[in-house]
Order: C-alpha cells, then sequence, then structure tokens
C-alpha cells in the first residue's frame, strides 16, 4: 500500500532536509529558500516492488526521491518491458511527462522508497517568483536529455563489456554528485535489470562483472561494488579501433 504522509510544521522541509543541497536551487537568498518550504507539503511511502505511476497517468507532480530508489520503464504492445533508468535519493522523476502532461513511463520502487511531492500547482507559482526555481528545473531537464543521448550512443557504439564499464563509471558520477561515495555503493537494481538496461543478458552482465574483478578493475560481493580502477575502465571503453567511443562526462552537478 502506498502511504500519503502530510507534512506539518515541524516535519523536515526543503531549508533544513539532508538533500536540500541537491534539490535547492544554489545562490538563493534566506527568503526565497524558506518559501522553499512551501514546495513540499506532502510525502509519499512506496514499498519495494511497487508501481508508482504508469504510463499514460496524468501529470500532477514531480517527485524528488529523499530515500530509496526507482526504475522507470517502458511497456510495448506485447508486454515487453524495456528500463529506460533508474532514480535515486537526491534525484527527481516525473520530468518525462512535463511535455505532454501525462507520464510516459512506469515508474517502480526497487526498495522501500519515500519521495516528496512536489505539486505542479505550487511549483508553476513559485518558478515565477523564484526565476532560479525555473532555471534549476530547466536544467534537470536537460540533464534528462543528455543522458538519454548517451543511453542511445552506448547501445548503437558500444561493446558489451564497455557498456558495462559506461554504466558503472556512469553510477559512480551520478552518485559522487549526489554526495555519496563514488568509489563504492551498493547495486539496487538486479543484474537483470541491468542487462534489460543496457541490451544485455544476464549471463553476460555476471560475466562481464567477473571478468571485471579479475582483471583488478572492480572488487564486488553480491551487489556490493568496490571501483579500484577508474582509469582502466575508462581505457576499456576508449580502446577500442572498431568501436572507439569517447564516453560523454557527466556535466556538472548543479
Amino acid at each position: 500500500m502506498i502511504k500519503h504522509q502530510l507534512l506539518d510544521k515541524d516535519s523536515v522541509r526543503c531549508n533544513t532536509c539532508v538533500l536540500g543541497h541537491i534539490c535547492v536551487p544554489q545562490g538563493l537568498n534566506v527568503q526565497d529558500t524558506a518559501r522553499l518550504n512551501d514546495l513540499v507539503k506532502e510525502r509519499v511511502r512506496i514499498p519495494k516492488g511497487t508501481l508508482f505511476f504508469k504510463a499514460g497517468d496524468r501529470l500532477t507532480a514531480l517527485y524528488s526521491i529523499r530515500s530509496g530508489s526507482m526504475k522507470l520503464q517502458l511497456e510495448n504492445e506485447s508486454g515487453h518491458m524495456q528500463i529506460t533508468g533508474f532514480a535515486f535519493a537526491g534525484e527527481i522523476i516525473g520530468l518525462d511527462a512535463l511535455a505532454e502532461n501525462a507520464h510516459i513511463s512506469n515508474a517502480i520502487a526497487m526498495e522501500d522508497t519515500e519521495v516528496c511531492v512536489i505539486r505542479m500547482s505550487d511549483l508553476n507559482f513559485l518558478s515565477k517568483e523564484i526565476p532560479a526555481l525555473a532555471y534549476r528545473i530547466t536544467r534537470l531537464m536537460s540533464q534528462e536529455i543528455s543522458r538519454s543521448h548517451n543511453m542511445v550512443l552506448s547501445l548503437g557504439a558500444m561493446r558489451s563489456e564497455q557498456r558495462l564499464a559506461a554504466f558503472l563509471i556512469n553510477l559512480s558520477q551520478r552518485f559522487t554528485c549526489l554526495g555519496y561515495s563514488g568509489s563504492e555503493y551498493v547495486l539496487r537494481m538486479s543484474r537483470e535489470e541491468i542487462g534489460n538496461y543496457l541490451g544485455l543478458t544476464l549471463e553476460t552482465v555476471s560475466r562481464l562483472l567477473s571478468r571485471f574483478a579479475k582483471e583488478g578493475l572492480i572488487r564486488i560481493h553480491q551487489r556490493e561494488v568496490q571501483i579500484l580502477d577508474f582509469n582502466g575502465l575508462q581505457t576499456l571503453i576508449q580502446n577500442d579501433p572498431v568501436h572507439r567511443v569517447e564516453f560523454p562526462k557527466l556535466t556538472a552537478c548543479n
């Protein structure tokens, strides 16, 4: 069951939240920062494996992940599911719906997850009053487009080991931007989900992770990953005369 929690004045708000340095636009004055408390009046708890929103649902809000993680996926007419992305604490989901006012993907919790609800009516009002907030949303949309372009590049031009190496590096960069360790992290998604996202089989993902470990690029225990050789992973991506790809670096964190 999805549980909604209305926030009272004593609840954690944007200007005191531990993730505030990620969600809140930089450079706001004290008055504007305090006004952002009006942006989030509700939080939602989503149990692991629960469908939070689905393709076709009307856009009513954006959602900032406060804890946990989500996967985003598309479903075709035959029922095939294609994972299009993963989102973690500090990231915002629902941006796909801004163009047509309806979600184009399904969002499913990969673990027990809590999100802050940013109602579109409140967002539109405050964006007029606080230009930095509108700019922040524009940057988030741009990053989503860039991430999609990078994914197309990965699937179209990279060999299987390059795709997985790029995936591990991208996670590292994102976790670093979100204030977590970029060298040691837990894979919240399964190997099968990684394979679906990268266009690889479960067996290929498992084999390549074992190979990377044997070559000293990573250390892995179940879902715990430690990157030992960033340069080695980067070289693996770029050092291919046939499939040479200049893997794009993540844009600035804010």
